[in-house]
């Protein structure tokens, strides 16, 4: 597939070295495109870096690797709200939550607000439990890993499917786009706890 990334942190290189492992091809925008070409020049020679309007377009998906703060610039930059997303399947890991602190922001949930941004964009919610580094690991060590997401269209779905897959994971849907606060707000949960030096796996039971 022909992945365009918004972003250049470490959420974009994680994902983007496994996709590209993977055999897929992936195009970098970013708001410097001296960052970008960085990015894509350390991910490899299957990577290539652009605006973030050229990131974009023709796709066949597109990954929203940016912070709660930076995701409308990111999107408006890339004219998503011209519809440069209007059928294409965007994958949001941002959470609506507080950096630092894991305290939901409030209003509605950070995928909810993509599709407000971006009209007619299949925005499917996912990857956002999992550091980055976390995905920087070989495929083959993720065989257990479920990735949760949750999403209103099943073609889009089934490309978030594929690139979980493509990662050596499992993927769970949810629900609707509607479910994507209750995702967020486990992530705060977790980061929470984790902030706090607890084990996060300490306070889920396992129910198996």
């Amino acid at each position: 597939m022909r992945i365009g990334v918004l972003g250049t942190g470490t959420m974009a290189k994680a994902l983007g070295t496994g996709w590209l492992r993977a055999g897929h091809e992936v195009t970098v925008g970013g708001r410097s495109r001296d960052r970008a070409e960085e990015v894509a020049r350390a991910l490899g020679e299957r990577a290539g870096a652009a605006s973030p309007a050229e990131a974009v377009a023709g796709r066949d998906a597109v990954l929203l690797a940016v912070g709660w703060e930076g995701m409308e610039p990111a999107l408006r930059s890339a004219g998503a709200h011209e519809g440069s997303l209007a059928g294409v399947p965007v994958l949001d890991p941002t959470n609506a939550v507080e950096h630092g602190t894991g305290v939901l922001l409030p209003g509605g949930s950070a995928a909810g607000r993509v599709a407000e941004l971006a009209p007619g964009a299949r925005v499917v919610k996912a990857f956002h439990l999992f550091p980055a580094a976390f995905w920087e690991r070989p495929a083959e060590q993720n065989s257990e890993v479920t990735v949760a997401v949750c999403g209103d269209d099943l073609d889009a779905l089934r490309t978030s499917g594929r690139l979980v897959a493509d990662l050596g994971a499992t993927q769970a849907v949810l629900g609707p786009l509607a479910r994507a606060r209750q995702l967020e707000e486990a992530a705060g949960f977790l980061m929470g706890l984790a902030l706090s030096g607890v084990d996060p796996h300490a306070a889920v039971p396992s129910l198996g």
